[in-house]
């Protein structure tokens, strides 16, 4: 199961497993990890099928429950929840090969979780923005191609980096490296802000966000979040459409071209919603949007920068988790009063 040229995916829903089970068509020995025993069971039977404008095909992974995996592996692709980063960190500590990476190809700063359980050494950032959902057990709907980044935590260029890309370029041909992964990562955390507001209601996610009566929130959230990382000296970097220096301006045409730009991407995606909108409209489950934002949070206090309309966000989250609140435009019109405040 282990060796120097397999790759240990560990999680294997719609990051993880999209990614999985391209690496394998390509030809690269993949072990795949996930606690969904039903999930596992199904690739292991029938083999991991991906369908989507990207082409539709099955391919056969070795997948395994975490309990069952055995041996060390040098490059481990962590595709988990945000709030299930330590733990799933602490369970691939043994089964890392001395001189290992593990890479996160995750939302938020699960980075900075990662290099606390593993430490920073063992760690490369990534940055992900294709769109991808589980549909079934061992059936995945790829929706769109997006960017993807990697990139050492201290910006260093090292050879690992680049065999990590070229590894990527298996699944998405324009992989690359950056000097700037915590730009990537802070520019997707504020692009995010939306995706995470659309769940409040049932609007596709491209229609949320080319919402003119929304335009203030989008603003607001973005803005904040932009606000903080400047205040920790991170420089946000830009991707699919979304543009961070006229969000941090307040250039207003400059917005409205930034959110055409990602409502046309979004529009694009045979995945009309967010993951954070799956978790709580399809799944009826605990999103990671609380992880996610929770570093930031950190960092504003830290900073004394203010950040009310992702805070308000977070809790009207939480208040659907727990069952206080219902989707819909009365959520999203609470929020928009907190983003106008």
């Amino acid at each position: 199961m282990s060796g120097d040229d397999t790759v240990l995916v560990w999680g294997g829903g719609a990051v993880g497993g999209t990614v999985a089970a391209y690496l394998a068509r390509a030809g690269h020995p993949v072990t795949l990890v996930d606690r969904d025993a039903a999930h596992v069971a199904a690739i292991n039977e029938a083999g991991l099928s991906v369908r989507g404008p990207e082409g539709d095909f099955t391919v056969r992974v070795d997948a395994v429950r975490p309990q069952q995996l055995a041996g060390r592996f040098a490059t481990v692709l962590l595709a988990v929840k945000a709030h299930h980063t330590e733990p799933a960190a602490t369970a691939i500590g043994p089964h890392l090969a001395a001189g290992g990476a593990v890479v996160s190809l995750q939302n938020g700063l699960c980075e900075l979780t990662l290099s606390r359980v593993l430490g920073r050494e063992a760690v490369v950032g990534a940055f992900i923005n294709f769109g991808a959902d589980v549909t079934a057990p061992g059936a995945l709907l790829y929706g769109n191609r997006g960017a993807v980044v990697v990139g050492e935590l201290d910006g260093a260029a090292r050879p690992r980096t680049g065999r990590l890309a070229a590894l990527m370029r298996h699944f998405e041909p324009e992989a690359r490296v950056t000097d700037n992964i915590w730009g990537y990562l802070w520019g997707k955390l504020a692009y995010s802000a939306l995706l995470k507001a659309s769940a409040l209601c049932d609007t596709p996610l491209a229609a949320f966000i080319a919402d003119a009566e929304l335009r203030a929130l989008h603003v607001a959230l973005i803005g904040e979040i932009l606000a903080v990382a400047a205040a920790d000296g991170v420089r946000p970097v830009g991707f699919n459409g979304f543009d961070p220096a006229p969000f941090a301006a307040g250039d207003r045409e400059g917005i409205d071209r930034s959110i055409a730009a990602m409502a046309a991407f979004n529009g694009a995606s045979a995945k009309q919603h967010s993951s954070t909108w799956q978790d709580l409209a399809v799944f009826r489950r605990r999103s990671d949007a609380a992880a996610q934002l929770a570093p930031v949070f950190a960092t504003a206090d830290r900073h004394g920068v203010a950040v009310p309309c992702n805070r308000k966000l977070i809790e009207l989250i939480g208040q659907v988790e727990a069952g206080r609140a219902a989707r819909g435009a009365d959520l999203v019109a609470v929020l928009c009063r907190a983003g106008a405040a």
